[in-house]
Parts: structure tokens; sequence; C-alpha cells
């Protein structure tokens, strides 16, 4: 009978240990934030194909260097992600969005956190390093950029913020293009400042979404201090210009062409319609998914029409 109950709390505890094991990856893929992986990992693999494509080879036969550059963008994509939560501890407890975060709820210490952001973000620049040292160092800059710059500064201190953040979220195309062409031809650039524009309406649009929860944590986003009004022009005037910006690679094509025009004036007939909307969340949100959609069409586009 003893032996019989020994051996049955032996297989509870083993099942305990396995459950906490599956929680515990599940916490580590949480705060890495594996939707802005992958969304990042869009854009780099563009990068990567483009370049590929105007130096006159394929991704076939850069395999290897396709790989390392995306799981090493992936890795330190995902320890940036993690450091920012790390840092963030203090004001993710008074946000909706944030306060099941493992950092909060205890499922992982501060002290796993650090040494997870930063180990990955270690082996992800190890990874950049073994396609091209340009890769790497876009790599650490981004990643600085973020985790220092906006996580540690801007972002409790200004409404700039959104601008900061903006370049280290439009380096992966640029990862990308390094690790196939160190040079950088001109696309790789403007593949970079789409990305740099493309993000203030995205995030201004969520901050207004957001926009109670950001001021009880005293993050000072451009909603908080300055109100819908201001930040309603600011994201009509980033897509305005945004337009100009993606038919600067014209030379893509006809196709290309003809939806980027349409994805953009699409984007900014949505935004000019924000001052007959009553319900300014509502558009927000809307604002918000259009800009996802947006990114992810277009993108893709890019390698399709390179594809016939």
């Amino acid at each position: 009978m003893n032996r019989t109950g020994t051996l049955h709390e032996a297989e509870v505890l083993e099942e305990d240990v396995v459950d906490q094991k599956q929680v515990s990856w599940k916490s580590y893929l949480t705060i890495s934030k594996t939707g802005i992986v992958t969304s990042n990992l869009i854009t780099t693999f563009t990068g990567l194909f483009l370049a590929a494509y105007y130096t006159g080879t394929t991704l076939g036969n850069n395999l290897l260097v396709t790989i390392l550059a995306l799981v090493g963008s992936a890795l330190i994509i995902a320890g940036g992600c993690a450091l920012n939560n790390y840092i963030d501890r203090d004001i993710d407890p008074l946000m909706e969005r944030t306060k099941e975060r493992p950092s909060v709820s205890g499922e992982l210490s501060g002290r796993q956190i650090l040494t997870y952001g930063l180990g990955t973000s270690f082996l992800g620049t190890i990874f950049l390093a073994m396609t091209s040292m340009v890769a790497a160092v876009f790599g650490i800059v981004g990643l600085f950029v973020y985790v220092v710059l906006y996580s540690m500064w801007t972002k409790r201190t200004t409404t700039l913020n959104t601008i900061v953040g903006s370049f280290s979220g439009a380096v992966p195309p640029l990862i990308g293009w390094a690790a196939i062409d160190p040079t950088l031809h001109p696309i790789a650039w403007s593949l970079f400042l789409i990305m740099f524009i493309w993000q203030p309406p995205h995030f201004l649009a969520l901050a207004m979404r957001r926009v109670d929860e950001y001021r009880n944590a005293g993050v000072p986003m451009l909603p908080v201090v300055a109100g819908f009004k201001v930040t309603k022009r600011q994201i009509i005037l980033y897509v305005a210009a945004l337009i100009p910006v993606s038919l600067t690679l014209v030379h893509f094509g006809v196709i290309y062409t003809i939806v980027a025009t349409l994805l953009g004036v699409g984007w900014l007939g949505l935004g000019l319609a924000s001052y007959k909307y009553k319900d300014d969340i509502k558009w927000a949100s809307q604002m918000f998914m259009y800009s996802l959609n947006y990114l992810t069409v277009l993108f893709v586009l890019m390698i399709v029409v390179h594809m016939f």
C-alpha cells in the first residue's frame, strides 16, 4: 500500500515537473514577443531576397547565409524584446495589456529574463556575424537603440519615443540585405525608409487605443501628452509621406507601383476620414489593422513581382 502510494506520488510529481517546464517555455516565448519577431522576419526575408536578386544570385545559392540571417535576426529581436520586458517590470503591472506578462506574474524572475535577453541577443549577433560584419553591426545598433535609447530613456521621458523606436524597427531589411550584400544598394535604404515612416502611424494608432493605460503608467505617448487631435494630424502626415517613399521603388514594375499607390491612398483616405468619425478609438483600431495589412501586402508584393 505504501509502495503504491509512493509510486503514485512520484508520478504526480513528475507530471508537475513537466507542466512547469511547459509553462517556462511558454513564458520565454511570451517575453520574446513572437508576433513582433515574425513580422520583422518578413521584412528581413524581403531584404535577403531582393539583395540576392539584384546581385545576380539566389537564396538557394546562399542557403546557409539565409538561415543564419533569419535565425540570427529572430534571436536578436527576441533578445531585445526580453530586455524590454526586464526594463518595463515597474510599469507593466499598471497596464491592462501587459499585466499578465511572465515578468509581472512572477513566472520568470528578473534574473532569468535578463540572462535570457542577453544570451539570445549575443547568440543572434554571432549568427549575423557569420553572414557579414555589416549585418551584425546593424543588429547591434538596432538592439542598442531599442533597449537603451527607447526602452530605458525616451519611452519614459518624451513623445519622441515613437521616432526613436522606429529606427530599430526599420533595421531588419538592412540586416537581410547586408547578409547577402554588405555594400547596401540604394534599394536597401528605400526599404529602411519605408519601415521607418510606417511605424509612427502604426504605433500612434495603438497608443490612441491604449491611451488610458499609457496615462496610468506615466508613459508620455503623444495621445497622452498632446491629445487625440494632434495625434491624428501626426498620423495623417506620416501616412501621406509614406506614399512617395514607397514609390521610390517604381522600377519594381507597374504592378508594384499600382498596388503601392492604392494601398497608400487607401490608408490616407481612412486617415482623413477621422474628421468624420465620432469614435476616435474605433478609428484608431481601424488604422492600426490597416497598417498591419499594408506592411504585409507591400513587402510580400516586393518579392512576388521579382519572381516572374
